[in-house]
């Protein structure tokens, strides 16, 4: 394998090919990169290992605190805010294993929407055809593992932002549950719904990336045995309106995991579905805790422009009287539990990590009515990880024209088990 800085190298002469028209990172730490990666192979040289991360390229959402530089989310507002004081904790964490961390990636304004645009800071194109949208709001995070600019990338997942830029650039993406990693240092959108996770190429990566920022001990991992693996399938609301190659190529995945002799049978969790629509009607907790993070941007209005698909919501959230927020919460507390023992019978639910293909650029652009219904779509599956506060990871599906993934999803604080069966299915899928 090539040395950390031989692969660095050739990642730093692609960006400076494309320096006058960059929009999958907003900063690059090249000098430090540099040092990061000599350093990692002259301890590979004297047969010293920091862990599985020592040497790799990783990128960050440009929502985590970097010491020196504001921390900008996305938005021209925090442009010119004070200067981090420290790194974020796992960037912190990320350092220490040996991570060569190359720059911050692209984002959706404030972590908000699913399409990936940014109207300060251009969209990147996917991986797979740059006309396409790349998804958010970890949009950046997606493009670069696809496109080979970064090896690994972290972002965050408040509704789907890891797994749906993963989906849609034939990458895998991970969500742990929830407060398994640490989020100081990390801006927020919504305290109870946030989550950091990684993007990589494989499985193996996720789970070393994901065990690093998590201060666990590094540990070999070890794919399950199919074989007896109980696999539900939320067949109902979450399959309608799937495009024909995505629910192709689900199947196709279905049948290969039969034959492995996995048990596969469909379990129902429509009602509970229906229940946190009723219990979100008045305003998603994303929007409502998003609203309390930019109050007081949101009553006196913004000294900068604010892309309207996100100002829009958030002010209206802002609107949502306590009493009812509060009730949401505690309903959600309820149909978590209800959630965890409807999924006990099971080790995984799977189903597609989004119903469609990435749409185009353009599509969206000319388009509000398609681009909300395309919105509604990408996060319609994801989301459920984060309601009802469970753990997924998105895996490409082979077969596809355009990119998508195959989402597994488990129980709040069964990543580990997780990690175990998404490796056994990507050894037997492949990946593209």
């Amino acid at each position: 394998m090539p040395s950390a800085r031989d692969r660095l190298e050739v990642i730093l002469s692609r960006l400076a090919a494309r320096a006058g028209d960059e929009r999958v990172f907003t900063r690059l730490y090249q000098e430090a990169a540099r040092a990061a990666a000599d350093a990692a192979d002259a301890r590979g040289k004297a047969g010293v290992s920091l862990g599985p991360l020592d040497g790799t390229i990783v990128s960050i959402k440009d929502l985590f605190d970097v010491a020196g530089e504001p921390t900008t989310a996305g938005s021209l507002m925090l442009a010119n805010a004070a200067p981090a004081g420290r790194d974020a904790v796992i960037v912190r964490r990320l350092r220490q294993a040996g991570a060569v961390i190359l720059g911050k990636t692209n984002m959706t304004e404030f972590a908000f929407t699913a399409i990936g645009d940014n109207l300060h800071y251009g969209i990147p194109g996917n991986a797979a055809d740059a006309s396409l949208i790349p998804g958010g709001s970890s949009s950046g995070a997606g493009v670069a593992v696809g496109e080979g600019t970064s090896e690994v990338s972290i972002g965050s997942d408040t509704g789907g932002s890891v797994r749906i830029p993963a989906s849609l650039n034939g990458v895998v993406g991970f969500k742990p549950t929830a407060r398994r990693v640490p989020r100081d240092g990390a801006f927020p959108l919504s305290r109870t719904l946030d989550s950091i996770g990684p993007l990589a190429r494989s499985v193996a990566q996720c789970a070393a990336a994901d065990e690093v920022m998590a201060g666990g001990e590094p540990a070999l991992l070890v794919p399950a045995s199919l074989a007896g693996l109980r696999i539900g399938i939320p067949r109902g609301v979450l399959f309608e309106e799937a495009e024909g190659e995505v629910a192709t190529a689900f199947d196709l995945c279905l049948r290969k995991v039969e034959l492995a002799d996995a048990r596969v049978a469909d379990l129902s969790i429509d009602d509970l579905l229906a229940d946190m629509r009723a219990a979100t009607r008045r305003g998603t907790i994303a929007a409502m805790e998003g609203a309390e993070v930019h109050a007081d941007w949101l009553a006196t209005g913004a000294s900068v422009p604010v892309d309207p698909h996100v100002s829009g919501p958030l002010s209206r959230a802002l609107a949502v009287p306590a009493s009812a927020y509060i009730r949401t919460i505690r309903r959600r507390t309820e149909l978590a539990a209800a959630m965890d023992k409807r999924l006990a019978s099971i080790d995984v639910l799977a189903l597609p990590t989004t119903p469609i293909v990435a749409p185009s650029i353009a599509a969206m652009a000319g388009d509000e009515a398609l681009r909300e219904r395309t919105e509604g779509l990408l996060l319609r599956n994801t989301q459920i990880a984060n309601q009802f506060d469970l753990c997924a990871i998105s895996l490409p599906m082979p077969g596809t024209a355009r990119p998508v993934g195959l989402m597994l999803v488990a129980r709040n604080g069964h990543d580990h088990h997780l990690f175990q069966i998404a490796a056994g299915i990507e050894a037997l899928l492949g990946r593209p």
